[in-house]
């Protein structure tokens, strides 16, 4: 399959509400990437294949190996010439997931109480589209656009990806439905959903954009009636969505839902799958339009692309919507991800289990992101990024190597230690802070312990702190973890009566002991005798000279830091070195850290012009 790449596939198929029974002729049309002599794609053995016709040529014979089918061909197709390939093919679709390829039937009929209707319906992901129709199952091979003509009794009404159009009335009470798409779509994508729906079109109206028609085909009135409330919430799902991370990338041809009992809901390209309506379900199926669809992982390695962007999904949509749901809803993907100490990373791309694993792939993939956006403190950077993102690799794959090039774009430095830890590593740190008041000085001694150390010994990350006062205010100071012991010396505002670490749950993390200790100053006299940094020039144009630091054979880490306390440029010195490079900032006022691997802090200020 790798001597070709898909440009079209147009499925002219005949289903029935009721029945696993599927046949017709799916036509491919590619590209040859080096001579052909024989034609591969999978499907699955049990479906009788009637022909292979290549070129207007029938295949003289077909080797078929479990799901592999190989035809050959009359005559050779020459490298880098397009060819058009028709596979007639009839059978049942396998039952109970005997395939073991799909999250559950590939395609399947059921019903669900108390609407009693019968639907057939397909969900492929991640293996299973060769359990319906035969295709190149490749992630990386998209085909640049797709038709889906389903032939069906009446009353049936077939949803499909992007635009129905027309229905077509055939002989015995029949009629063809004839969907038409001009977007990429990955195989596990192209769908098909049968019964006898009722049709509810409401529209989206995103800034920028064309007014976006949402196709619903629901059981009957009554479940229309049930859960129209909740179906009514997805023009205003669309519309954030499309001021975030960019205009839905299908707004020239339709969004929908077609209603189907397959325990959840399933992201078919234009058109989601979804056995009810609730919240969270509607706008996670909605978000992967952009994450998942638009962009598709390129490797079932990299899930969390498509599932933890999803899951974001689902708080952003809080966080416009419901606010007071947002945090209830991090803490408990916090707490998810916590109980699971693998890796984002899937290892095992067989396993459909590990791929779609809640904890991992859903919950933590999504505190990754979340993480991001802490790392950038800056929301105009976050979502321009993602944007960014999703403009690069817009009807294409991608990889995590790429999500991490964009986000150093934003950030302005390599991001290689952020994802080797939260999406390689394992686990998730937990912190212990000592803290002490002398006079208008806070001292502050945070221990990091990672869950899975032999995997991930240590985590480096910013961490925020509420530092509360007897007078009823407080501030948050953002300071980094960059080692397990970490200590520092900030000012205090007022009387100390408690400290709270990260209160707003930007980094998954769990809490330890947080308490003070009346004898921190006294074990850390280096931090509590610490002499204002002094530099020059200041103020300064490009270089800001450094004094001698005495840092000898160890390094130090210097931040600079805005007004508004926001780290935007941070670099490794060490002793040979005896100048900071500020020509990436703009002209302002800035502080100066410098934290030592001894826990030393050093602070100075400086005005670039």
């Amino acid at each position: 399959m790798e001597r070709y790449d898909v440009s079209y596939y147009k499925l002219d198929i005949s289903l029935e509400n009721n029945s696993r029974a599927v046949g017709g002729v799916v036509r491919m049309q590619a590209r040859a990437k080096q001579t052909l002599d024989s034609l591969a794609f999978e499907l699955y053995p049990t479906f009788t294949i009637d022909s292979v016709v290549v070129n207007g040529r029938r295949s003289p014979g077909l080797r078929r190996a479990a799901g592999d089918v190989t035809a050959g061909l009359s005559s050779a197709v020459a490298g880098n010439t397009v060819f058009n390939a028709l596979i007639y093919y009839r059978g049942i679709a396998p039952n109970s997931n005997t395939g073991g390829a799909a999250i559950g039937n590939a395609l399947n009929t059921g019903r669900r109480a108390p609407w009693n209707v019968d639907v057939t319906w397909s969900l492929s992901e991640p293996f299973g589209a060769y359990e319906w129709w035969p295709c190149k199952q490749v992630l990386t091979d998209k085909a640049d656009s797709s038709d889906v003509w389903v032939t069906t009794s009446n009353p049936n009404k077939v949803g499909s990806n992007g635009v129905l159009e027309r229905v077509t009335p055939l002989p015995g009470n029949k009629s063809r439905h004839e969907w038409k798409s001009r977007h990429p779509i990955d195989y596990y994508l192209i769908s098909v959903a049968v019964g006898p729906y009722v049709e509810y079109v409401n529209y989206a109206n995103p800034a920028g954009g064309p007014r976006i028609p949402i196709v619903n085909y629901v059981y009957n009135a009554a479940a229309l009636d049930s859960y129209k409330v909740e179906i009514d919430r997805t023009p205003g799902f669309i519309e954030n969505y499309s001021s975030l991370v960019g205009l839905y990338p299908f707004a020239d041809e339709k969004y929908g839902h077609s209603m189907a009992p397959l325990g959840g809901g399933m992201e078919h390209q234009t058109m989601t799958t979804q056995d009810g309506f609730d919240f969270t379900l509607t706008a996670h199926e909605l978000f992967h339009q952009w994450f998942g669809d638009n962009v598709t992982c390129a490797s079932w390695q990299d899930i969390w692309l498509n599932e933890g962007f999803a899951s974001y999904g689902e708080y952003l949509s809080y966080q416009r919507f419901i606010p007071g749901n947002a945090r209830p809803w991090m803490d408990q993907a916090h707490s998810s991800a916590m109980n699971n100490n693998g890796s984002v990373l899937v290892t095992d791309t067989t396993n459909t289990n590990r791929i779609f694993n809640s904890a991992l792939s859903y919950k933590k993939g999504a505190a990754v992101v979340h993480m991001l956006r802490y790392l950038l403190n800056d929301d105009t950077k976050f979502f321009r990024a993602l944007r960014t993102y999703q403009t690069i690799y817009r009807g294409s794959t991608a990889r995590t190597s790429d999500l991490q090039r964009v986000f150093e774009a934003e950030a302005g430095r390599s991001l290689t230690y952020f994802f080797q830890q939260w999406y390689v590593g394992r686990g998730y740190p937990t912190f212990s802070v000592r803290w002490n008041q002398v006079g208008a000085s806070l001292y502050l001694q945070t221990t990091e312990t990672a869950s899975f150390p032999s995997a991930t010994p240590f985590f480096d990350t910013d961490l925020d702190y509420r530092v509360s006062y007897s007078n009823g205010t407080s501030q948050i100071v953002r300071l980094r973890q960059g080692q397990a012991v970490s200590s520092f010396s900030v000012p205090a505002a007022g009387t100390v009566s408690s400290i709270d670490l990260d209160p707003n749950q930007w980094v998954l993390n769990g809490v330890g002991t947080i308490v003070r200790d009346n004898t921190l100053v006294l074990a850390n006299k280096a931090l509590a005798q610490a002499a204002p940094l002094h530099v020059y020039p200041n103020p300064c144009h490009d270089f800001l000279q450094l004094p001698d630091l005495g840092l000898g054979r160890t390094a130090a880490t210097a931040e600079v830091l805005d007004a508004t306390g926001r780290v935007v440029l941070r670099q490794t010195m060490r002793a040979e070195q005896q100048q900071l490079d500020t020509r990436a900032l703009a002209s302002g006022l800035y502080q100066l850290r410098f934290t030592t691997a001894t826990g030393e802090v050093l602070r100075g200020r400086f005005v670039r012009e």
